[in-house]
C-alpha cells in the first residue's frame, strides 16, 4: 500500500485562525466556519471588515476567503491544480491552505498588493500517487514559500506573481451545504493502538494535543468513498467497499451518528481497513468543521476524516 502517515502536530503552533491545526481539528484551515452550514450559493468570498486591501479592483478580500488553486504556470509551462489545493491567507499573519496533496502553513506579511511570505513554512509530510500531484505541489510550494509575491484580487479571481515571474491562478471558493453534498472522503485520520490521538511538537515531544496520524486513501478506494446527509436525519454513503446508512442529527457543530448499517461485501485489507477507520466515527457524536468546500468530522479521540464537496 502506498500511503504514508503523518502527524500534523508541528503545525498546531500556528495559529487557529488560519495554521493548520492537527487534524482532529481536521488538518485543513480551522476559521470561523467551524460547526456552521450555510444556505446554497452564498459565498465565503465576501470582503472582511479590516482586510488586508489589494488592487484598485477589489471586490472580494484577500484576507478570510478560501482561494481555490486553478493552476500554476513556471518556465512558461502551465500545469492544472489537482483538486483541493488551496490558500487562505489571515488578517492574522498567517498563510495555510493545501498543495494538492499535503497541508501547509507559514507566516505571511500583506502591505498593500505585496506578500511577504516566511521562511518558516510547515507543512504535512505524505506521498500522494496521482499523476502529476507531487510535481504540482513542488511548484507551488515553491512559490509560495519564503518569498515575495504581489497579488491582484478581481471579483472572485486571484493571480499571484513572484518576482521570477511564476503566476498562480485562483478562485474564491463558494460554501457548500452540509446538506445534499456528495462529500468525497480524501483520508482518515487513526489514533494509536491505545485510542491515543496525541500529537507531538516539532522537536518530537508530547505537545498534548489530540492530533492522530493521517492516512491518505489508498489508491484503489480515491474516488469511492463519499457521504451524503439529508435535512431528514439520515446520512448515506459508500465506505469504499460497502455501502452505508445510519442516522445523523446534526447541532451546534456537532453531528450524532447512529448504528451504521451497511451492506456485507468483502474486498481487498486496504479497503476494508478504509472502511473499518470510518466506521468507528458511527455510534457516537463527531465534531464537525465546514469551511468552503471542505468537512471534517472529529471524534473524541481525535479519529476523524477529511472531505471535499464533489464538483
Amino acid at each position: 500500500m502506498h500511503t504514508q502517515r503523518r502527524n500534523l502536530s508541528a503545525l498546531g503552533a500556528l495559529s487557529p485562525r488560519v495554521g493548520l491545526s492537527a487534524l482532529a481539528v481536521t488538518g485543513l484551515l480551522a476559521t470561523a466556519a467551524c460547526g456552521t452550514e450555510s444556505g446554497s450559493g452564498s459565498g465565503s468570498g465576501g470582503k472582511e471588515s479590516g482586510a488586508s486591501s489589494v488592487g484598485t479592483r477589489q471586490d472580494t478580500g484577500l484576507t478570510g476567503t478560501q482561494w481555490n488553486v486553478d493552476s500554476v504556470t513556471a518556465d512558461g509551462k502551465t500545469q492544472a491544480a489537482p483538486a483541493g489545493a488551496h490558500v487562505e491567507f489571515g488578517r492574522d499573519g498567517k498563510v495555510g491552505g493545501n498543495y494538492g496533496c499535503n497541508h501547509f502553513g507559514a507566516t505571511a506579511e500583506i502591505d498593500g498588493d505585496t506578500i511577504t511570505i516566511g521562511d518558516d513554512t510547515v507543512k504535512t509530510k505524505m506521498a500522494c500517487t496521482d499523476d502529476g500531484t507531487m510535481s504540482f505541489e513542488s511548484k507551488l510550494g515553491g512559490l509560495i514559500s519564503d518569498s515575495t509575491i504581489k497579488a491582484d484580487v478581481n471579483g472572485d479571481k486571484l493571480t499571484l506573481t513572484n518576482e521570477d515571474g511564476y503566476t498562480v491562478k485562483l478562485t474564491a471558493e463558494k460554501q457548500s451545504d452540509l446538506y445534499g453534498t456528495k462529500w468525497n472522503v480524501t483520508g482518515t485520520v487513526k489514533t494509536d493502538a491505545k485510542g491515543d490521538a496525541k500529537g507531538d511538537t516539532k522537536d518530537g515531544t508530547d505537545d498534548g494535543t489530540k492530533g492522530g496520524s493521517a492516512v491518505a486513501l489508498p489508491s484503489e478506494a480515491e474516488g469511492k468513498v463519499h457521504l451524503t446527509f439529508d435535512e431528514k436525519g439520515t446520512v448515506r454513503g459508500e465506505l469504499g467497499c460497502n455501502k452505508v446508512t445510519a442516522k445523523a442529527t446534526v447541532g451546534d457543530g456537532t453531528i450524532t451518528l447512529g448504528a451504521p448499517g451497511t451492506t456485507r461485501k468483502m474486498c481487498s485489507d486496504s479497503l476494508m481497513d478504509t472502511e473499518r477507520s470510518l466506521l468507528a466515527l458511527f455510534d457516537g457524536t463527531v465534531k464537525y468543521t465546514l469551511k468552503g468546500s471542505n468537512l471534517t468530522l472529529t471524534s473524541e479521540n481525535g479519529a476523524g476524516l477529511e472531505a471535499v464537496a464533489a464538483k
